[in-house]
């Protein structure tokens, strides 16, 4: 019988102390932008990433589309219009700060992208003709094809082209490497920010880099009501590791959230509950809009906003007479049914109607064009499936011009969930910030799935290099000179800090954290493993706590209970878990991470007193919905174990072009459009 060996050497106690302007916490696509602008900027710059930039993040094995791209030159709309959308379409409950920096700068971070060596036109005429393509610039465009602001892109070559800028500014990154917790400097009784704590996954040498600014990049948060076992990562929308970590760290150091209550009814999962994304046929985003037929081989019609039957595929990409726009799966203008945009009856219409399940997608009655741009363009390129996917499918003889592909679930999921089977999606709660992307604590900024309402890619991007750009220059205004950079020396004695004036470091406050956090983070080595629980085991029962004080019908009673289970957790079963090597250690933290989120969901679910439409929230203590006394964000956080809240006016961020002109007019991008 064989021994295994661990492949890399052993760090666990070993600390490194290291320093910079700007520490950007994860490399994903809002991440790579806040380092890049960032250096631009003249700053010098530290990403952390748990993966491997080049391919982490919920965008590093790519997308297919680029949403609110309103600049673009086809553009029929302006970002006021889109942006404004969103904020009406989501019922106030709307980050509208970060959707008008997502529509205003979007297409300027498609071209940086472009300049990067990323694909964002169709440059070999692959497409010629069809009416999905300007021929002028060969950009391509997506659901609305008279308004053109939805771009179709080749998102599979971004993240490789962004690690090559990155390290071409100078940028120090460090792959497999996790963040664990904010450092904190206290002045006149106040918190700043300090840097970062965090451990390499490979070795578990233990990292601290002191930042006088910290942006952060890192995922929203999953895990925490569905999760198998036997089949973790199987079918995640996003990559496994994107856990939520970010709002951990951030409960923890103080920082302030909103809309945590909102979760809704999942959609895909890691718990075996549902096929891959986008690997059964539907007419949803990557598929719109997919012929859909019956078990007959009856073709199922479209109908647009007003309830008419569409005649021609291309109608399906039209807006309605006397409807500006709309954007698929979200905003609609001046809706008049509650289903959204040109998409087929609704389901239980559908029944009415005699139609018979099972449900195919046929993209052989479809125009060659939009068959090839379906298939071949949007399924290769969206996250998860140019391989998983498009790759397996295409071999084993799938061919979209003679096979249809079966539809599962009643919509474009790929399975039906229990209502107690929630998850962060579709705009989730997340961190409450201001115009600049800064958080309650002075230096600590966000960006893409930390902030709250997050959105896709173009999102990500957009207030990426915006938190970047405010990020810099807030680091510039704290001293030690006009923002020279200055070299990150390697790996320094034990206790010592690398970089500039280190002695500016040596508060003593600064030490107990970073011992205590060390502290924190290597506690499972000390359980036997004969003895302890595993990652596993704990992650299965927060999640099955979480469906059952926390599901889709909520009161005091059962958040309570499940406050103190959670506790419970946090006092035995956490303190159980043990970890054999660096690998095992990750995903322990992640658990715990997972653990410290789910009681923030139950607080913040805790503080709002009635029900909410546009939140997924239903109470049966408090069933009036949307009551006007508590229509406002309900913004938590918690200092030394007391949680506490207050309420922020849902236009809270004002008119949005003036707002954003006021705060940018230091902002002229290189237009580079052809």
């Amino acid at each position: 019988m064989s021994t295994y060996t661990w492949p890399y050497k052993n760090e666990f106690g070993l600390r490194e102390d290291l320093s910079c302007d700007v520490l950007v916490l994860g490399g994903g696509l809002s991440g790579c932008f806040a380092a890049i602008s960032t250096a631009k900027a003249g700053r010098q710059v530290i990403l952390l990433e748990k993966g491997a930039v080049v391919r982490s993040g919920s965008g590093g094995t790519g997308f297919d589309h680029w949403e609110s791209a309103c600049t673009n030159p086809c553009s029929g709309v302006t970002p006021e219009e889109i942006a404004w959308a969103y904020v009406h379409e989501q019922d106030w409950y709307s980050n509208g700060i970060a959707h008008y920096i997502e529509c205003r700068e979007g297409y300027d971070r498609l071209l940086d992208l472009e300049s990067y060596g990323g694909k964002i036109r169709d440059t070999e005429g692959e497409f010629a003709g069809a009416p999905f393509r300007d021929e002028k610039t060969g950009l391509m465009f997506a659901y609305d094809y008279k308004n053109r602001f939805t771009l179709r892109v080749w998102g599979s070559t971004f993240k490789p082209a962004l690690e090559k800028e990155m390290k071409r500014l100078g940028v120090r990154i460090l792959d497999r490497t996790e963040a664990t917790g904010l450092l904190l400097s206290e002045e006149n009784g106040k918190k700043r920010c300090a840097g970062a704590m965090g451990m390499d996954v490979r070795t578990g040498k233990f990292l601290c880099v002191h930042a006088k600014a910290v942006v952060l990049c890192m995922s929203r948060p999953a895990r925490v009501w569905l999760f198998n076992a036997d089949t973790p990562g199987l079918c995640e929308f996003r990559p496994f590791q994107s856990i939520g970590s970010g709002h951990a760290m951030g409960w923890r150091a103080g920082l302030e959230f909103t809309m945590m209550e909102k979760t809704v009814r999942a959609e895909f999962s890691a718990a075996g509950r549902s096929f891959p994304p986008y690997g059964a046929g539907n007419n949803h985003n990557t598929w719109y809009a997919a012929t859909m037929v019956d078990a007959r081989g009856v073709e199922i019609p479209y109908v647009d906003r007003d309830g008419k039957e569409l005649e021609t595929v291309l109608d399906r990409y039209l807006p309605a007479p006397g409807q500006k726009f709309f954007l698929k799966g979200g905003v609609i203008d001046d809706p008049k049914y509650e289903y959204r945009g040109p998409e087929t009856l609704p389901f239980e219409e559908l029944m009415k109607r005699g139609y018979r399940l099972p449900f195919y997608a046929d993209l052989s009655r479809m125009p060659e064009y939009e068959r090839r741009v379906i298939w071949g363009m949007m399924v290769g390129e969206e996250a998860k499936t140019k391989i998983p996917i498009y790759q397996n499918y295409t071999e084993r003889g799938f061919d979209p011009r003679k096979h249809m592909l079966q539809s599962y679930g009643t919509g474009w999921q790929s399975a039906s969930f229990l209502e107690q089977e929630r998850q962060f999606f579709g705009a989730p709660g997340g961190l409450m910030h201001d115009w600049d992307l800064s958080t309650n604590i002075p230096g600590i900024y966000a960006a893409g799935d930390q902030l709250y309402a997050s959105d896709c890619a173009g999102f990500a991007c957009a207030t990426g290099h915006y938190a970047g750009r405010k990020a810099a220059a807030y680091a510039e205004s704290q001293g030690h000179g006009s923002g020279e950079t200055f070299p990150v020396q390697g790996q320094e004695e034990t206790g010592k800090v690398s970089g500039p004036d280190a002695s500016s470091f040596s508060s003593s406050s600064l030490e107990e954290q970073i011992q205590a956090e060390m502290e924190r983070l290597y506690a499972p080595l000390l359980v036997n493993p004969e003895e302890g629980i595993s990652w596993k085991e704990l992650n299965s029962a927060i999640s099955k706590g979480m469906q059952n004080y926390c599901g889709g019908v909520k009161c005091d009673e059962l958040l309570s209970e499940g406050l103190d289970l959670l506790e419970g957790f946090s006092q035995s079963e956490a303190k159980a878990m043990y970890a054999r090597n660096p690998h095992e250690l990750m995903r322990v933290h992640e658990v715990l991470d997972i653990l410290e989120v789910a009681k923030l969901v139950l607080h913040a679910s805790l503080s709002r007193k009635s029900s909410s439409r546009p939140l997924c929230f239903q109470r049966s203590d408090h069933p009036e919905p949307d009551p006007e006394k508590d229509r406002h964000h309900i913004v938590i956080r918690q200092e030394n174990g007391t949680v506490m809240t207050r309420d922020v006016p849902l236009d809270f961020f004002g008119d949005l072009k003036s707002e954003y002109e006021a705060r940018n007019t230091d902002y002229h991008p290189d237009r580079k459009d052809a």
